[in-house]
């Protein structure tokens, strides 16, 4: 672990880590215009495509001299900056979505539960978060939100949607959402506080296992505990002689969370290569410090996204996991989040990952071993034919070991 670590001190910088810059910005806030200043500089060093979106992105510098005069000013011209990359995962957060994802990181959360995204010009729930209200409520990943609390989210950001979604606990908000060819359909949802619990070896209701095949469900990376999470739920499943490890509805979070628990499951392995904006390419080996062995099965669907891809990426070139289930999300791209001025962030998509055997699953998403469907009917028959076929095709491995 002392190896990964090292390593991970360069690497670190892909995370959701923070630049620690408090003297500098605070000689930078002095006006708005060095704000927006500062955010056009990240960007023109730091973005991953160097064309910008196939612009002149020296345009956008003096664009708003004559017009910022507040910080507002300075927010809206910079949101307007950065749509221009056409990059979802490029964003501006004000000093109150900063502080709410901080928030996150630390796993303090007011809302219903959901992670969201934009595809297609489509805002979409990636995944709901396990035991919240929008899990509850019946909320599933790739339903699309068609309207918040009556107002529709056509052209709609991330940030502004979730702004509209969160609030005080015991308030509600209102989804009008489209589940596939169904009908749209009305949700009214009482908001909670969250708590960002990322493991459970709890299996889903009415679902048996053989007695020697272990459960652990990680529905987040995101908490900064996940990573001990995981060690103990491998430590709850010690007599167990194989493991599912469900990543189902997934949407990622900390990339070094990934990176250290596929360092739990790998020996001397390739986990991730990562490639910045002048093509150099790093690759993060797992140590010798492999916590277990055993046979495992990886679950993942559409709402497996980002760390969620890159931990069951690295078990499936790697040959160490059968991966069961449907194609993952299909989010290739590495943030960083920078600190502006005034307590405001960046995230810059700085940098794009591949697989070990050196796959860009970016739109695409990573490929189960075995392709196996979970329907709406399932769910309302109480059973899961993805987490029954992990389980048959780890006792035959089982088999084919005992008989060695």
């Amino acid at each position: 672990m002392k190896n990964l670590l090292k390593k991970l001190s360069v690497f670190i910088a892909l995370t959701l880590l923070y630049f620690c810059t408090t003297s500098y910005n605070s000689v930078l806030a002095q006006t708005p215009q060095v704000l927006y200043d500062r955010a056009w500089n990240l960007i023109n060093s730091k973005y991953v495509d160097q064309t910008n979106n196939n612009q002149d992105w020296k345009r956008w510098r003096h664009k708003y001299d004559d017009v910022i005069e507040t910080e507002e000013d300075a927010y809206v011209a910079i949101e307007t900056m950065v749509s221009s990359l056409n990059d979802v995962y490029t964003r501006f957060l004000s000093p109150k979505e900063f502080q709410e994802e901080n928030d996150s990181i630390q796993g303090k959360l007011s809302g219903i539960g959901v992670q969201i995204g934009v595809r297609d010009g489509k805002l979409l729930i990636i995944a709901p978060l396990e035991d919240t209200p929008g899990e509850r409520a019946g909320l599933k990943a790739e339903d699309e939100i068609l309207e918040i609390d009556g107002a529709s989210t056509k052209g709609i950001t991330v940030d502004a949607a979730a702004d509209k979604i969160r609030g005080e606990e015991g308030t509600q908000v209102k989804l009008l959402v489209k589940r596939g060819s169904e009908q749209p359909k009305l949700y009214t949802i009482t908001r909670a506080n969250i708590e960002l619990k990322s493991v459970s070896v709890k299996l889903p209701e009415n679902i048996k296992l053989a007695p020697n095949i272990g459960y652990i469900r990680l529905s987040s990376f995101i908490s900064k505990n996940a990573t001990e999470e995981f060690k103990d739920a491998l430590a709850k499943n010690k007599d167990k002689d194989a493991l599912i490890i469900d990543l189902r509805s997934n949407p990622g979070g900390l990339l070094t969370n990934a990176i250290y628990i596929a360092d739990f499951l790998l020996d001397s392995k390739t986990i991730v290569s990562t490639v910045d904006r002048d093509g150099y390419k790093e690759t993060q080996t797992s140590t010798k410090a492999i916590l277990t062995d055993k046979p495992i099965a990886v679950l993942i669907n559409g709402g497996s996204a980002s760390a969620s891809e890159i931990l069951s990426g690295a078990l499936k070139d790697n040959h160490r996991a059968v991966i069961i289930g449907k194609k993952s999300f299909g989010k290739g791209l590495v943030q960083e989040i920078n600190r502006l001025p005034d307590g405001a962030a960046m995230h810059i998509t700085i940098q794009k990952y591949l697989t070990p055997n050196g796959t860009d699953i970016n739109k695409k998403g990573i490929e189960p071993d075995i392709v196996v469907d979970y329907t709406k009917e399932d769910a309302d028959k109480n059973i899961d034919p993805q987490i029954s076929k992990a389980n048959e095709v780890l006792i035959q491995k089982l088999g084919k070991i005992s008989s060695k």
